[in-house]
């Protein structure tokens, strides 16, 4: 391997979009109701490609393109509102199984290469208040975070129908890759003197990039990544959520809704329900990837929340591993809800499970077409 995200790069896909601005926007906010979306979020595990290719797939049918998907047209605003700098990544070590190295935030990872792709860290550089001021400039705004010609960019995102998105830290993603699950978890208790100053640092950049950002184009989905749950809940409850994450959350989303904004959406595996009010209340008002397996359901959540929230993904991938009969009966149970209420990206809960039978895919991407045609025909 020449880089630790050689593995990263394996997956991609390249899948079939669609849905053009207005349409999605409008779809996604209960606005309007014409067609419904489809999508595969994530893409295949490691292993499935080479799993797929011995049963016969085309090269189409790897990289996805060959799958019938109406996903919308994104486009990103290039720049930077997290770390910035750092050092090169390097591999210090690697076996047939395992890559060893340094990441760019100067942590020593592992890669389990037959499992992984991205490399998970053995150590967090953040321990103390003055191990945070030692890496702060790394968050600070400066005017190495916009790219060369970033708002020509913008405007032809814009010109071609593109959904404008820029993203931002996770405000429990970023703070734990600084200290660690455990640590951060513990932190919100015993330095939550820190915690703060990490989301006032890196919220104050945020909000000055996108601020100018926002001064010369129109910004039009927000996103965050966050990953703080578990198949039991979150890591954190609705307390710590209203004391450290909803302000990071609001004086960013309040910013962008004043100037036209429509979509915030978080992604966070595991079950997240516990603090969906407090996410509501910062803003979001799109989850993703509504993961059944940890007790995600979004034929109930839409019951629940109605057209507050709108979702992607819901349909459980593990069901693709199983019969014909429960596959169908998956889709039977979510699409059509989704079809008729729209606000949902229909799709699998994450990425395509290893051992998924390319046959059974294939017939999970036409049944689930057949039943969102057939519900469509009664909108």
């Amino acid at each position: 391997m020449d880089s630790l995200y050689d593995l990263h790069a394996q997956i991609a896909v390249n899948r079939t979009m669609g849905a053009r601005r207005e349409e999605y926007l409008d779809y996604m906010t209960f606005r309007e109701n014409r067609r419904p979306l489809f999508t595969e979020i994530f893409g295949p595990l490691l292993q499935l490609k080479p799993e797929w290719a011995a049963q016969g797939a085309t090269p189409e049918e790897l990289d996805l393109s060959a799958f019938r998907y109406r996903a919308p047209l994104l486009g990103g605003v290039p720049v930077n509102t997290g770390w910035l700098g750092g050092q090169e990544p390097v591999i210090l070590e690697e076996t047939e199984d395992t890559v060893i190295g340094i990441d760019h935030r100067g942590r020593r990872v592992k890669l389990c290469k037959q499992a992984a792709t991205l490399p998970l860290p053995l150590e967090y550089p953040v321990k103390t208040m003055d191990d945070w001021l030692r890496l702060k400039p790394h968050y600070e705004f400066s005017e190495a975070r916009f790219t060369e010609g970033w708002e020509q960019i913008a405007r032809e995102h814009r010109a071609a129908g593109r959904v404008v998105t820029v993203g931002i830290p996770g405000a429990f993603w970023e703070p734990r890759e600084l200290l660690g699950d455990e640590a951060l978890c513990l932190a919100f208790y015993e330095q939550p003197e820190l915690v703060h100053d990490i989301l006032d640092t890196i919220g104050e950049t945020v909000f000055r990039v996108l601020e100018r950002v926002t001064r010369t184009v129109q910004v039009d989905h927000l996103i965050a990544g966050e990953d703080l749950a578990g198949k039991n809940g979150p890591l954190l409850g609705p307390h710590h959520m209203r004391e450290f994450l909803v302000p990071y959350y609001r004086r960013v989303w309040d910013l962008l809704a004043e100037r036209g904004a429509r979509l915030f959406s978080v992604d966070s595996d595991g079950n997240v329900e516990a603090i969906i009010p407090e996410l509501l209340a910062g803003g979001v008002n799109v989850l993703y990837p509504n993961e059944p397996a940890a007790g995600m359901d979004i034929v109930r959540l839409r019951e629940q929340y109605g057209t507050r929230l709108a979702f992607q993904g819901g349909i459980d991938k593990h069901v693709l591993r199983r019969s014909r009969e429960e596959i169908v009966a998956e889709l039977e149970y979510k699409v059509p809800p989704m079809v008729r209420t729209g606000g949902c990206v229909l799709g699998l809960d994450h990425r395509i499970p290893n051992g998924t039978p390319l046959e059974s895919y294939r017939f999970y991407v036409e049944k689930a077409w057949e039943i969102m045609e057939r519900e469509a025909q009664a909108l």
